[in-house]
């Protein structure tokens, strides 16, 4: 029989994914401030399941191979979501949003909490997938660069824009084209996550900071500046901090980028590479700044009068979770009639209001005043029209380059 085998990951990028388990982005649950992964290391079978042996080829892998939709005899969708990653109730045992779904449509959710790391994920539904068989999921959510993936393999279907008109309508104008999927053919964003340069007021002691070049170049911060762990974060916000574009950027552009930061580690201005657990450093002062998630921030400015952000002018960082409905799910109707209603603004907005995430709907803002009107105002919630012109996407990768690159960058954080 033909095998067939998605990409198989370099030692590169095997290293990168286990750095990310340890203490990047993929370490964080979607709401608490200690941010800490569910299983810390990486799962039995998560990581095998990328670089493994071949599997039978799927019966289509291009892409919409769907099941005999159930919709309208079985009034239920299956959900599967990150945790702490929508909103709750005072008992903790019920989801507002998901109630108000059902009593409006007469469609039960089953929601499970069972996505902790993109990569363990995968590794779950990788052989279902791959066999062309239901996974007993209608939707899911991942990160954008396994959300490319899985419509590069063509394990997940093309969503029917009938079914989506708030979603067409009322996505942010900032999401509505990633390279890898051209109008959003294939998925929607759950919720957006922001790079940005935080900073404690009390540690700076008057030292100004706007900048990427502030924070590598500035003597009076040596010793005193954290960049992130994740390759995409720390060189998206230097190439911008360069001039240019993370959407368009060359090998030459990235090996600037990478030379730029070793000459920081070099004379001792970069104290260390972290992954969210940066948020201990920022408030106890060994970082006087840092480059850093701005869902943190939020939960770091409540908590403290000395945390506060920029965006620098060069602009900033923006990674999408995103909806997906994989191939023979059962469901597809119910589940795009899902995804649609959390594209209408009062809806969204109690999504936005529990988790503090940014919000990919327009509209949401004058919901989410009604509701917590400092949440509505905050920028890194519902970003202004000035502060959406300035967010940028990292382009997608080949495995070439992502292979490459992940070398690079391993060198440079001593991972």
């Amino acid at each position: 029989m033909e095998q067939y085998e998605p990409d198989r990951l370099s030692p590169a990028q095997v290293a990168a994914i286990r750095r990310s388990f340890r203490n990047g982005r993929a370490a964080m649950t979607r709401r608490s401030l200690l941010r800490a992964s569910a299983g810390g290391a990486l799962a039995v079978g998560g990581l095998g399941a990328l670089t493994g042996c071949g599997i039978p080829a799927a019966g289509n892998t291009q892409g919409g191979v769907s099941a005999e939709d159930h919709s309208a005899k079985e009034k239920v969708v299956n959900f599967s979501n990150w945790t702490e990653y929508i909103d709750v109730d005072e008992s903790e045992k019920h989801h507002p949003t998901l109630d108000q779904f059902k009593k409006r449509t007469g469609i039960s959710v089953k929601y499970t909490e069972d996505i902790n790391d993109n990569v363990e994920f995968f590794g779950k539904i990788k052989p279902q997938l791959a066999a062309g068989q239901d996974t007993g999921r209608d939707i899911i959510v991942l990160t954008d660069w396994l959300a490319a993936r899985l419509i590069r393999l063509g394990w997940v279907q093309k969503l029917d824009a009938s079914n989506l008109p708030h979603a067409y309508a009322n996505l942010s104008a900032q999401f509505r084209d990633p390279d890898w999927d051209p109008g959003r053919a294939y998925s929607y964003v759950w919720q957006g996550i922001s790079t940005v340069i935080a900073y404690n007021k009390k540690a700076l002691d008057g030292v100004e900071v706007k900048s990427v070049s502030d924070l590598l170049d500035n003597p009076k911060l040596k010793g005193r500046v954290g960049f992130l762990s994740e390759m995409r974060d720390s060189v998206g916000m230097t190439l911008l901090d360069m001039g240019k574009d993370p959407a368009n950027f060359t090998a030459d552009d990235y090996d600037a980028a990478i030379a730029r930061m070793q000459k920081a580690v070099d004379k001792g201005q970069i104290r260390r590479f972290t992954g969210n657990d940066y948020t201990s450093d920022l408030t106890s002062g060994d970082f006087a700044a840092c480059i850093a998630w701005a869902g943190d921030v939020v939960q770091l400015k409540a908590d403290s009068p000395d945390i506060d952000f920029i965006i620098p002018d060069s602009g900033y960082m923006t990674s999408t979770d995103n909806f997906l409905i994989p191939n023979k799910a059962r469901h597809k109707t119910n589940a795009e009639r899902l995804i649609d209603f959390y594209y209408e603004p009062q809806p969204a907005a109690e999504l936005a209001a529990y988790i503090n995430y940014v919000s990919p709907v327009d509209g949401v803002k004058a919901e989410l005043a009604k509701i917590d009107p400092d949440a509505a105002n905050n920028p890194l919630i519902i970003p202004d029209k000035a502060m959406a012109a300035k967010s940028h996407a990292f382009r997608s990768l080949s495995s070439k380059e992502e292979t490459e690159f992940e070398q690079k960058f391993a060198k440079l954080t001593g991972a």
